[in-house]
């Protein structure tokens, strides 16, 4: 008997620690669905070539892709453009520069792959201007790029992102005369930073966008578009279904979108080797109140709420969907679900190949042909 109380005397703390420590593990994975990251490396620079021009790099699934891409560098550049795959073999591509790179300047290994391209509104040679839009949050940045018509496109950036990321789509909008408002949100690095400076995955931030909608519409505007990338899909439909002025909403584009999280946080989650059942737990911690607080968040995740497959009813405009069918980041299953459940409203063009937030780069023409015609058939062109 002795031994038996002594053996339990030293199990329950050891179990004690044990449901902290995993706790703990929860809450970690949990963190880092919600706090804003920096800009993860993603490929490595081999070599550059300052008299041919060209860069080669460690081959990836993205580096290996044709078109035109970015490159987040350190040293000297801290962006550089990238043209055609000149040659590849199984672990290198070399590619054209576009950027050009000067002898002696120092580019350092570690480097990100970007579909950005565009890293400021100057190069697109377009009319701009800058803007502050009060939001609940504060004074958020945007970008404004005028044109004709009295309906306007609010464009909103993703996850780890900035206001760039949506100058690619700037030219295709304008030359249907339709105004760009490229806007920031809440805790993206340039918009103001809540207490726990957390993302809300679109439960929050679409109030910033609501702010921006209502700035066209005094400035204007009669209707809007709302372009989403990537998680700003997430905000876009948020914005969608509870804006006051949804009624104003004439269209909704999502490039790569998140149409429901818990499918991208399975599929992110999988890919990153984190075992079964962290993830399930990890939104459920993010589901309640204390928890969540926990694990970062400002407040709790509506994950039913941000479940636009399971909402796909409240939706009124009509939306197009740009969706790789092999992303790699987020799956486009929740993209064909919610056309498979609104075919009378969704229009999802089928794109393979391309990666999460590429389809410009890799598929300009084709990319730019379904907006285009898109906005022909609902009437959204300032010809209309």
């Amino acid at each position: 008997m002795k031994s038996l109380r002594h053996a339990v005397t030293l199990l329950v703390p050891a179990l004690f620690a044990f449901g902290a420590a995993f706790a703990l593990v929860v809450f970690a994975v949990a963190r880092r669905v919600v706090t804003p990251m920096r800009r993860a490396t993603d490929t490595e620079i081999l070599a550059v070539d300052t008299g041919a021009q060209t860069i080669e790099l460690q081959r990836t699934l993205d580096t290996e892709l044709p078109g035109r891409y970015g490159l987040f560098t350190t040293g000297t550049y801290g962006y550089v453009k990238l043209g055609a795959v000149l040659s590849a073999d199984a672990g290198t591509v070399r590619r054209k520069l576009l950027t050009q790179i000067e002898p002696g300047a120092r580019v350092d290994r570690a480097a990100a792959f970007s579909g950005y391209y565009y890293s400021s509104p100057s190069e697109l040679h377009l009319r701009w201007e800058n803007l502050l839009i009060g939001s609940p949050a504060g004074p958020c940045p945007a970008w404004y790029f005028p044109a004709s018509s009295k309906t306007w496109v609010v464009q909103v950036h993703g996850r780890g992102a900035t206001r760039a990321e949506c100058l690619r789509a700037v030219p295709v909008l304008h030359a249907a005369g339709l105004p760009n408002l490229v806007v920031s949100y809440r805790n993206d690095g340039e918009a103001p930073r809540t207490k726990a400076g957390a993302y809300a995955l679109g439960a929050s931030e679409w109030r910033d966008v609501d702010a921006a909608i209502a700035y066209a519409l005094r400035h204007g505007a009669e209707r809007v578009i709302l372009m989403g990338w990537s998680m700003g899909g997430a905000v876009s439909l948020q914005a969608a279904v509870t804006s006051g002025h949804r009624d104003r909403i004439a269209g909704i584009i999502l490039e790569s979108p998140v149409v429901d999280w818990r499918t991208v946080l399975r599929f992110q989650a999988k890919l990153a080797r984190v075992r079964a059942p962290l993830p399930e737990l990890a939104m459920g911690a993010l589901q309640m109140p204390l928890t969540a607080r926990l694990s970062g968040a400002d407040a709790p995740i509506p994950f039913d709420r941000l479940d636009m497959v399971a909402r796909a009813d409240e939706l009124t405009a009509p939306v197009l969907i740009l969706h790789s069918d092999d992303d790699g980041f987020v799956p486009a299953d929740s993209s064909h679900a919610l056309q498979e459940a609104r075919p009378d409203l969704v229009t999802m063009p089928r794109f393979t190949v391309a990666r999460h937030t590429k389809l410009w780069n890799y598929d300009q023409v084709g990319w730019t042909t379904a907006i285009t015609d898109w906005l022909e058939a609902q009437g959204l062109t300032a010809s209309e």
